[in-house]
């Protein structure tokens, strides 16, 4: 069934609040003292510090993240010239995809103005205000004057995304397919359908990667662009005028190497296509009909590499896959304007970007977890991609510096930490793990190994392959069937799989009889016969806990497909807690920029005061491995600080006293109600002797069902992420996933699980 997107549209717009974007507070305004530092008096410091010097704009306010996307309305995407109050969803739409995926602040202006000279002058007024600006669906020639017009008058960048973000987007596609196709870049022949502002950039970018311009011909809706021809030329197509006899579209792609369509629908004839060299490159970008659709460009040429502008076919050209994160680059090394050198930083970033392995979450989005793979399916990622943030973002950032259009210079290892917090502290918090483990690896000269039972687990195989890939510096074992594992390894297009992890097979394995053996000795006492124990190993949860208690592996992570208890008791009966240990499951909570632990969730049902003084106690010291802030522990109940004399609050009092006579090096308190832990304001405004100096960030719960229901509601609220539960305790790290974990928590797992 055909699904009516703009009639579902409009239903989605006219919802309150109206539109899709709206502006919101960076600071706290909720006390007299916030008005007058935001406002009126305070205000006039940073005033009179700008007015010395007007780059402290980019310190003192937000200019240095706002971008104004601005357009008049005369080219809108799909629509034509449909004026400023029409084109405002789509600028709207822009504003939100600059949030969402690299968190850059936009205002949209819709200008009522048709005259180019008076555009640019209204938008040169606009430079105290932003740090980019994002020209959109102005009509050719006059986009190509306005934006040559602004750059050269403007000290920030100024970017026509329907010129450059096709151009760079079109240009990453254009990389990878000529290394599928075997092609070298100076002999490639290419046709342009459409003489507009994206064919016109993009064959200008062509240009900088290396096409010859004598093999470039373009084609637009008068035919081929020849010397000498006069109906329908501006300047800038006269760049790509060349000596020719050919004529008509279907004469010049005779033999031609690529199509590059940005013109109209079903402009491309089957029969044209078919005189075409081999494995053609045929990218149909029009929208949202494209020159020939793929199908039926796949049944008159097989062979040929196709990608267009729509999310329903492979090899998506989208600009979504550019203007924020090359934005995001430019902003935050100040940069003067965008040039070659980042664009070209851009497209290379993407391009090599689709050779990695695709995430779970990707899969999840586009193909129902049908696998993607680089090829001639998948030529660049696409655009819900986390990682294009921070592959795009950098490069731009030292293309600026390297060409010297930066005003700042910045550490881009350093850089690179600071945007993953745009894709949230979960993310920030892994990638420190990674390179704390690859430290501690060439520290120590030998690699950490985690083994995984139910190595067949499609989760567990891609988990692997993923941390395989992102040099995590671990070693993996799986435990199956090799020739079951290598099967659904190739079922999901992963190749080469037997030489990124090991596999054993425990039925088969030479250490079995000794595993045995040990297990009896073990367990002789517990009810355990020698012949139960050789059972007990068939289990693989059994074998994987043997491995880490004889020093096979280091480390286990099993759950997945078994209930949490039954993952448990190997665990328990084979590795073991030392004397005295605390055993606890932690989950570690990103909510914002910030991170909670909350404990105990899966382990003690109704702790002790005893029993909850060492949970608040062993969760800090996990805790403090991950925070850089004070570690502030709240042990919550129903109420605060003795206002109900119940027993349950009782307890939670007394455990509370018993940290106090341990003498811990952290800050605590309790009983305390969960809001005014959280609260450092409700603290001193309503109880100015807690101790808890701040907000809590390891919150304490007083039984397993508070705990787990808690952690389990906030788990399904979207802007929550919570990693765990984290076992805590047995002698050796061995961690447990609940069954409905995805394969981006089981590889969150594997990195923490290793560096423990």
């Amino acid at each position: 069934m055909d699904i009516n997107y703009e009639l579902l549209a409009l239903e989605f717009h006219e919802r309150e609040p109206k539109g899709k974007i709206h502006t919101g507070l960076s600071k706290p305004l909720d006390s007299q003292m916030d008005l007058a530092i935001a406002y009126s008096p305070g205000v006039a410091g940073p005033c009179r510090e700008i007015h010395k010097n007007p780059d402290l704009s980019y310190r003192y306010t937000g200019r240095g993240n706002l971008v104004g996307v601005i357009t008049n309305g005369t080219a809108v995407l799909g629509l034509g010239d449909i004026g400023p109050f029409a084109a405002k969803p789509v600028m709207e739409g822009k504003a939100a995809l600059f949030k969402k995926f690299a968190d850059i602040d936009v205002f949209d202006l819709e200008l009522n103005c048709q005259d180019a000279d008076e555009f640019c002058a209204a938008v040169k007024a606009l430079e105290p205000t932003f740090g980019g600006i994002n020209l959109e669906d102005i009509k050719a020639p006059e986009c190509f004057y306005i934006e040559e017009r602004l750059r050269a008058t403007m000290s920030i960048p100024v970017f026509h995304d329907d010129q450059h973000g096709t151009a760079i987007i079109a240009s990453a596609a254009f990389i990878n397919a000529l290394e599928i196709t075997g092609r070298t870049i100076e002999a490639t022949r290419v046709v342009f359908s459409g003489g507009g502002a994206a064919a016109i950039a993009t064959a200008t970018m062509f240009i900088t990667l290396g096409v010859k311009p004598e093999n470039i011909l373009m084609v637009d809706s008068k035919g081929v662009i020849f010397e000498g021809r006069e109906k329908g030329m501006n300047a800038y197509k006269a760049h790509f005028a060349r000596k020719t006899s050919l004529r008509t579209l279907a004469q010049a792609l005779v033999d031609a190497d690529a199509f590059v369509g940005v013109s109209q629908a079903n402009v491309l004839d089957p029969a044209a296509l078919k005189a075409m060299a081999p494995n053609p490159i045929i990218f149909a970008l029009a929208n949202p009909d494209p020159e020939i659709k793929p199908d039926l460009a796949k049944s008159v040429r097989p062979d040929a590499i196709i990608a267009t502008g729509r999310s329903d076919y492979p090899n998506q050209v989208n600009n979504v896959l550019g203007f924020p994160f090359i934005f995001r680059g430019a902003l935050d090394v100040q940069a003067r304007t965008i040039n070659d050198a980042m664009k070209l930083a851009a497209a290379e970033a993407i391009a090599k970007l689709a050779k990695e392995e695709v995430p779970e979450e990707v899969l999840k989005a586009y193909t129902k977890n049908d696998p993607y793979t680089f090829g001639r399916d998948y030529l660049i990622p696409k655009p819900v991609d986390p990682r294009v943030l921070l592959y795009v973002a950098p490069a731009v950032a030292k293309a600026a510096m390297d060409s010297g259009v930066a005003r700042l210079k910045i550490d881009l290892d350093e850089y690179r930490h600071k945007i993953e917090m745009i894709l949230g502290p979960t993310r920030r918090m892994i990638r420190t793990l990674r390179n704390q483990i690859n430290e501690a690896t060439v520290l120590n000269k030998k690699r950490p190994t985690i083994v995984i039972p139910h190595g067949h687990d499609s989760r567990v195989i891609k988990a692997a392959s993923q941390v395989y890939y992102e040099g995590g510096d671990i070693n993996i074992i799986l435990l199956g069937s090799p020739t079951t594992i290598l099967e659904h390894a190739e079922a999901l297009s992963i190749k080469n799989f037997d030489k990124k992890v090991e596999i054993i097979d425990p039925l088969k394995d030479r250490r079995l009889p000794a595993f045995c053996e040990d297990l009896y000795t073990l367990r002789q006492r517990k009810g355990v016969s020698r012949l139960a124990a050789t059972e007990l190993l068939r289990n693989h949860n059994y074998y994987a806990a043997m491995m880490v208690r004889q020093g096979v592996a280091d480390a286990m992570i099993s759950g997945l497909i078994e209930p949490y208890v039954r993952s448990l008791r190997p665990i328990l009966e084979v590795i073991g807690c030392p004397p005295q240990a605390t055993l606890a499951g932690v989950n570690i909570l990103a909510y914002g920029k910030k991170l909670f632990f909350i404990a105990d969730g899966t382990i003690n049902i109704d702790p002790s005061p005893e029993k909850l003084a060492d949970i608040a106690e062993t969760t800090a010291a996990f805790a403090r491995k991950y925070l850089t802030e004070p570690i502030r522990v709240a042990l919550l109940s129903f109420s605060s600080f003795g206002s109900n004399n119940h027993p349950k609050n009782q307890k939670v009092a007394r455990a509370t006293q018993l940290l106090g006579q341990r003498k811990v090096p952290f800050a605590f308190d309790g009983e305390i109600q969960a809001d005014i832990a959280l609260s450092a304001k409700l603290q001193e405004s309503e109880f100015p002797f807690c101790q808890l100096g701040g907000s809590a960030n390891v919150l304490v719960f007083p039984d397993l069902e508070s705990a787990n229901i808690c952690y389990k509601v906030l788990s399904s609220l979207k802007e929550c992420k919570v990693i765990g539960p984290i076992l805590l305790g047995p002698t050796h790290p061995a961690n447990i996933l609940e069954r409905s974990a995805t394969t981006h928590e089981l590889v969150n797992m594997i990195y923490i699980t290793a560096l423990r």
